[in-house]
C-alpha cells in the first residue's frame, strides 16, 4: 500500500476487525467500528485510514474498549486533500514539468517547461484525439515561450508533499502505557441512504395478494464496508443541518417470520422503529443494494371505487358559481391491513408500493402504484393505483338558492344529482364522497349517507352489470 508523505512516519492504525453500521432515512449513518492501535507511552501521533470521505468529522468519539481511561485525545486533524491529476498540478505550479505529445502525422514531442497555471478541469479532446484538454493550463519554456492548454500525456518529477491516497483521521494521543490498546471508533457519515419498496401481486380476482417488501441501500459516502451488524433506523429523526463539511457534502406470522429469517428483524426503539439485517453484509462504495425486509402470502385486499368530486376544494363556501361538477372518473383505491390476521403485522418503512394484478392467462400486468408513509402495525393502508375506465359518473347541481336575514346573505341551499354508470359486464359497487363545509345539514337524500367526519359524507351504490343508478341529495349551508 502507498503511504504518501502527508502521513509518512505516523503510527498506523489497523483496519477494522468489526464493523457495525447504521443507516437512517435522512441521508446519513452511524459507522462503528473495533480497531487495534499498537501505542507508545507518552505523545503520539495517529493515522487512521478507511474512512467515509463524507465523515462528519465533529461527530468522531473514541473509547478503549480493552483499558477504558488508558489515553486521551488532545488534537483531531482530518485530512483529505487526495492525490488526483488536478490535485496535484495544482500543487505542482512553479515546478517543471513534461507533455509527450503525438502530432497528426505521428511524429512525437517532448514539451518541458515550468507549470505557470494549473487546470481547473478536465475534459475530452474534442477532436477526437486520445489525449485531453487541460482547461487553463500555462506552461513557460526554458527559451520563454508561453504555451497555453497545451494537449498530451503529462509528467511530474514526484507526487507533491501534503496528499494523501485516502480520507485520513490523524489523531494526537496521550497514552498512559504502551502495547495493543483495542478501541471503539464512531461517527456520522453522509452519502448514505436506505428506502424500501413493496410489491404486491393480486390473483386474478384482485382479492387476495402476495406482499414483498425490499431495502435498498444507496452508498456513496467514499469507502466500502464490511458489516457485521447493519441496521436501518426508520423515523423522522431531527437534525440540526450542518454547515459545509470537509470532503462535500412485534410478533409476526409463520408467513413472514420463513422470510425474515436471513432477511431482517424489527424492534421498536425509542419512538422510532430498527430494523436489523440477521447476517453479515458488504456495503460497497457507489453501490446500489436490495436486500429483502419481508414477505407474506395470502393478503386479503379489498378494492374501493371513489367518486371525490370535492377533495381539492377544502373550505368551500357555496356561492352561484359551480365547482366539482361535469364528468368524473372513480379512483381505484386498495384496501389492506397490516395485521397478523392479514398475514402482515410488522411496522412497515415509508416506500413506494407497485401493484401486479393476474390476468386471465396467469400473467401479471401492472394496475398502478402509490407511496406509503411510515405505517405501524395494525393500521390500514389505502393504495390509490389508477381511475376506472368502464365507470363514469356525472354531478350537478340542480338547484341553488340564498338564505337570507333580512338583506344579509347568511347561507345557502343546494340541490345536487350524481349519476353513476355502470358499463361494465360484472357488478360493481361505487363509494361516493361528499364534502361540506361551515355548518350544515343534508335532507331528502336519496340513499341514506354515513357521516364520516364533520365535513365528509359516504354514499354506497352497489350497481348490477350496465346499470345507472343516481344520487340525490339537498345540503343547507349556513355562515
Amino acid at each position: 500500500m502507498m503511504i504518501s508523505g502527508a502521513i509518512a512516519g505516523l503510527l498506523m492504525a489497523k483496519p477494522p476487525t468489526s464493523t457495525d453500521l447504521t443507516i437512517y432515512n435522512g441521508g446519513f449513518a452511524l459507522v462503528k467500528e473495533q480497531r487495534s492501535l499498537d501505542l507508545r507511552a507518552g505523545t503520539q501521533e495517529i493515522a487512521i485510514q478507511d474512512v467515509a470521505q463524507m465523515i462528519e468529522a465533529n461527530s468522531v468519539a473514541i473509547r478503549s474498549i480493552s483499558t477504558p481511561g488508558s489515553f486521551s485525545v488532545l488534537e483531531q486533524n482530518y485530512q483529505y486533500d487526495l492525490i488526483s491529476p488536478i490535485a496535484i498540478l495544482n500543487k505542482a505550479v512553479g515546478s517543471v514539468i513534461t507533455f509527450n505529445r503525438v502530432w497528426p502525422d505521428g511524429t512525437k514531442e517532448r514539451l518541458s517547461g515550468t507549470l505557470v497555471s494549473a487546470p481547473t478541469q478536465m475534459v475530452s479532446d474534442m477532436n477526437g484525439g486520445s489525449g485531453f484538454t487541460w482547461n487553463g493550463m500555462v506552461i513557460q519554456t526554458a527559451d520563454g515561450r508561453v504555451i497555453l492548454n497545451p494537449t498530451g500525456e503529462i509528467e511530474v518529477d514526484s507526487i507533491p508533499s501534503g496528499l494523501i491516497t485516502k480520507p485520513t483521521l490523524v489523531w494526537l494521543m496521550d497514552s498512559a502505557k504502551a502495547g495493543i490498546n483495542n478501541v471503539e471508533l464512531s461517527y456520522i457519515t453522509g452519502g448514505m441512504s436506505w428506502k424500501s419498496d413493496y410489491v404486491l401481486s393480486l390473483d386474478d380476482k384482485g382479492r387476495i395478494g402476495d406482499f414483498k417488501g425490499w431495502v435498498t441501500l444507496n452508498n456513496n459516502c467514499g469507502t466500502s464496508f464490511n458489516v457485521k451488524t447493519l441496521k436501518l433506523l426508520a423515523g423522522d429523526v431531527q437534525r440540526v443541518q450542518p454547515q459545509g463539511m470537509p470532503g462535500g457534502r412485534g410478533a409476526m406470522n409463520m408467513a413472514m417470520k420463513s422470510a425474515a429469517a436471513d432477511s431482517f428483524s424489527e424492534e421498536q426503539f425509542a419512538d422510532y422503529h430498527l430494523y436489523t439485517l440477521n447476517r453479515p453484509t458488504e456495503v460497497k462504495n457507489r453501490e446500489i443494494k436490495q436486500v429483502s425486509l419481508l414477505e407474506a402470502v395470502g393478503v386479503p385486499v379489498k378494492k374501493k371505487l371513489i367518486i371525490d368530486a370535492m377533495r381539492f376544494y377544502s373550505g368551500y363556501q357555496p356561492n352561484e358559481g359551480q365547482v366539482g361538477l361535469g364528468d368524473i372518473k372513480p379512483l381505484i383505491q386498495l384496501v389492506l391491513t397490516n395485521n397478523q390476521e392479514s398475514n402482515l403485522g410488522m411496522p412497515l418503512p415509508k416506500g413506494t408500493i407497485k401493484v401486479y394484478q393476474r390476468d386471465s392467462t396467469g400473467s401479471l400486468q401492472l394496475l398502478g402504484e402509490d407511496n406509503i408513509d411510515h405505517t405501524p402495525k395494525e393500521e390500514k393502508i389505502t393504495l390509490t393505483v389508477g381511475r376506472a375506465f368502464d365507470i363514469r359518473a356525472d354531478r350537478k347541481r340542480t338547484d341553488f338558492k340564498w338564505v337570507r336575514v333580512g338583506n344579509d346573505i347568511k347561507g345557502a341551499t343546494e340541490t345536487f344529482e350524481i349519476e353513476i354508470r355502470n358499463r361494465k359486464e360484472t357488478a360493481e359497487t361505487v363509494t361516493v364522497l361528499e364534502r361540506h363545509w361551515y355548518e350544515h345539514k343534508i335532507s331528502d337524500a336519496s340513499i341514506e349517507p354515513v357521516k364520516i367526519d364533520s365535513n365528509t359524507y359516504e354514499f354506497t351504490v352497489p350497481l348490477k352489470a350496465n346499470e345507472t343508478k343516481t344520487v340525490k341529495y339537498t345540503v343547507t349551508t349556513r355562515w
